[in-house]
C-alpha cells in the first residue's frame, strides 16, 4: 500500500513539473518574440536613418566641400535629428577616418576631430557600403551597436555616416522581469544583455531551462531563461494536493464503518474544491487566449509600423530623384519664356509656360512635403485662405478626370476668412477627400458632392458630404487604418496622410455618421494676427 502511495506521488511530481515546465516554455517563447521584434524593429529604425543620412545633400556637400561652417551646421543638425531619434551618437567622418561632423560636438566627449580609421565599421562601410560592430567607445567608454553607412560622391566614397545606438531601455525593462535575456551575436558573445556581467563573454550553454529566438532581419539572436521556483512550486503543490487526497482517502476506507457520515461529508468538501480549482484552470485558459489575440494583434501592428516606415524610405528616395528633372524642365521654361518675341501668339505660348513653371513649384513643393512626411512636423504654419484653396483643391481634383455630371454645392465661403494651416498640404488633404468622394458616386444617379461651414469659438468646422453609398463597414470602424483600402489598386495610406496632415496643424479630421453617403469634418484654427 505504502509502495503505492509513493508510487503516486512520485508520478505526479514529474507529470506536475513537466506539465508546469512546458506551460512556462510557451509564455516565454511569445514574450522572447515580441522582445527579439522590439530588438529588430529599434535596428531596421535606425538603419533607415543611415541610409538617409548617407544621400542627404547637406551630409555630401559637407564631404564635398570640407568647410568648417559646413561641418559646424551639419554638426548642429544631426544634434537635433538625433533628440528626435533617440540613438546614443550620430557622427559623420572623411574618407580617411577622421570625425567631421557630431551630435556630440558641444560635449567634453565630442566625437569632431577623432580618427576612427582602426574601427571595424569604418573599414566595413568603405569597403562594402555598409558595417556593423558592436564594441565599447573609446572615448565615453560605454558599449553600444555602431551602424555605419558609406556617402558616395561621384566615382569616390566620400567618407561614412555612423550611427551608435546603446540599448538601455531594453536591458532595463528586461532586468525587471522575471525571465533573464541576453541577445548574442553570431560568433556567440553577447551583446544586449539583462545581467551587465555577461556583455562581451561567450554565451552560456543552453539547457532545459533556455529559449532561443532569432532576431528578424539580423544575424543576431535572442535567449531567455525561464524561473524555475513557480515550476517546481507547481510539482511540490500537486503532491501535497495528491497527498492529502491519499490521506483522506486512507482515512476514509478505515473509518468507513464508523463514521460512514463523516465520510460523506468529506467527499462533498473534496468534490467542492475539484470544482473550484477546475473552475480556476478554466479562467487561466480564457486569460490565455485573450493574452494570446492581443499579442497577434501586437504582431499585426509592428508589421504595418515596418511597412510604413519603408515605404516612407522608398518615397523619400522617389522624391529625391524627381527634383532633379523637375529643376531642369522649370529652368527650361524659364528660358523659353525670356526667348520668345512679343505677339498674341507669342502671348498664349508665354503664358503655357508659365503655368509649366507655376506647377513645377507646386510639384516641388509636393515632393519636399512627401520626403519629410516621416519626419516630426515642421510647425511652419501661416495663414491660409480657406476659399482659394477650396477653389485649387477643385481644379486640382477636376484635372484627375471628367466628373461633369456631379453638382458641387459650397455654401459661400467669405474671402477673408484665414485658418493656420499650410496652403499645399491642406489642399492635397481637400483633392484627396473630394477624389474619394467623386469615386464613390461613380454608379449613383444625380451624384452632388455638399460643402458647408460654420465657426465655432476660434476653430473653422468644414464639412464635406456626398450622396453615394457610405464608407464600407470594415472602412467605417477604422477609417484611418493604414493600408486599409476597399479600390483594387489602392494603397490605403490616402485618409491616413490626410489625417496626419490634419494633426500637424493642430486640428483634426474625422467621420461622422450620415444617413445617406459620407460625411468628412474638418477642424481647423483660425488664424489670428495678435
Amino acid at each position: 500500500m505504502w509502495a503505492a502511495a509513493l508510487a503516486v506521488l512520485a508520478g505526479t511530481w514529474f507529470g506536475s513539473v513537466h506539465l508546469a515546465l512546458e506551460r512556462a516554455r510557451e509564455e516565454a517563447a511569445i514574450d522572447a518574440q515580441t522582445r527579439a521584434l522590439g530588438v529588430s524593429s529599434e535596428l531596421a529604425r535606425q538603419q533607415a536613418v543611415g541610409a538617409v543620412l548617407s544621400s542627404d545633400p547637406q551630409v555630401i556637400a559637407a564631404q564635398t566641400l570640407p568647410l568648417q561652417a559646413a561641418n559646424q551646421a551639419l554638426s548642429q543638425r544631426l544634434e537635433a535629428l538625433n533628440a528626435e531619434i533617440g540613438a546614443s551618437v550620430l557622427y559623420v567622418m572623411d574618407a580617411a577616418g577622421k570625425t567631421t561632423s557630431a551630435s556630440n560636438w558641444r560635449e567634453p566627449t565630442s566625437f569632431v576631430g577623432r580618427s576612427y580609421d582602426y574601427r571595424a565599421y569604418f573599414q566595413q562601410a568603405m569597403a562594402g557600403g555598409e558595417g556593423r560592430e558592436y564594441a565599447l567607445g573609446s572615448v565615453s567608454r560605454l558599449p553600444g551597436l555602431y551602424l555605419s553607412r558609406r556617402i558616395d560622391g561621384v566615382g569616390q566614397p566620400l567618407g561614412v555616416v555612423v550611427v551608435k545606438l546603446d540599448f538601455n531601455e531594453f536591458e532595463t525593462t528586461w532586468r525587471a522581469s522575471a525571465r533573464p535575456s541576453y541577445v548574442a551575436a553570431t560568433d556567440g558573445t553577447v551583446t544586449v544583455t539583462s545581467e551587465p556581467a555577461l556583455r562581451f563573454l561567450p554565451e552560456p550553454p543552453e539547457t532545459r531551462w533556455t529559449i532561443r529566438q532569432p532576431v528578424p532581419r539580423s544575424d543576431w539572436h535572442l535567449v531567455m531563461t525561464l524561473p524555475t521556483a513557480p515550476v517546481y512550486g507547481q510539482g511540490v503543490a500537486a503532491v501535497v494536493i495528491v497527498g492529502l487526497v491519499l490521506t483522506g482517502a486512507a482515512l476514509v476506507l478505515a473509518n468507513h464503518t464508523r463514521r460512514q457520515a463523516e465520510a460523506a461529508r468529506y467527499r462533498t468538501r473534496l468534490e467542492q474544491d475539484v470544482a473550484t480549482r477546475t473552475a480556476a484552470l478554466s479562467q487561466e485558459i480564457r486569460d490565455r487566449e485573450v493574452a494570446e489575440a492581443q499579442l497577434a494583434e501586437m504582431q499585426g501592428t509592428l508589421v504595418q509600423a515596418n511597412k510604413l516606415a519603408a515605404l516612407g524610405q522608398i518615397s523619400a528616395g522617389v522624391a529625391h530623384e524627381v527634383n532633379q528633372p523637375l529643376a531642369t524642365i522649370r529652368l527650361l521654361a524659364e528660358y523659353g519664356q525670356e526667348m520668345l518675341p512679343k505677339g498674341a501668339q507669342s502671348d498664349v505660348v508665354k503664358e503655357n509656360l508659365a503655368q509649366i513653371v507655376r506647377m513645377s513649384e507646386r510639384i516641388q513643393t509636393i515632393t519636399s512635403d512627401l520626403r519629410g512626411f516621416a519626419r516630426k512636423a515642421r510647425g511652419d504654419l501661416g495663414p491660409v485662405s480657406v476659399a482659394g484653396a477650396w477653389r485649387a483643391s477643385l481644379r486640382l481634383a477636376a484635372s484627375r478626370g471628367a466628373a461633369d455630371r456631379i453638382r458641387i454645392i459650397a455654401d459661400p465661403i467669405p474671402e477673408d476668412l484665414r485658418v493656420r494651416a499650410e496652403t499645399v498640404r491642406l489642399e492635397q488633404v481637400l483633392v484627396n477627400l473630394i477624389q474619394n468622394a467623386r469615386e464613390a458616386l461613380t454608379d449613383t444617379p444625380d451624384p452632388c458632392i455638399t460643402l458647408t461651414h460654420r465657426i465655432e469659438g476660434g476653430r473653422l468646422i468644414l464639412r464635406l458630404s456626398d450622396n453615394g453609398p457610405g464608407l464600407p463597414l470594415e472602412v467605417a470602424n477604422a477609417p484611418f487604418t493604414p493600408f486599409q483600402t476597399t479600390k483594387p489598386q489602392g494603397l490605403g495610406l490616402g485618409l491616413v496622410i490626410c489625417e496626419t496632415i490634419m494633426r500637424d496643424f493642430g486640428g483634426a479630421l474625422q467621420v461622422e455618421p450620415a444617413a445617406v453617403g459620407t460625411t468628412f469634418r474638418l477642424n481647423l484654427n483660425l488664424w489670428s494676427d495678435a
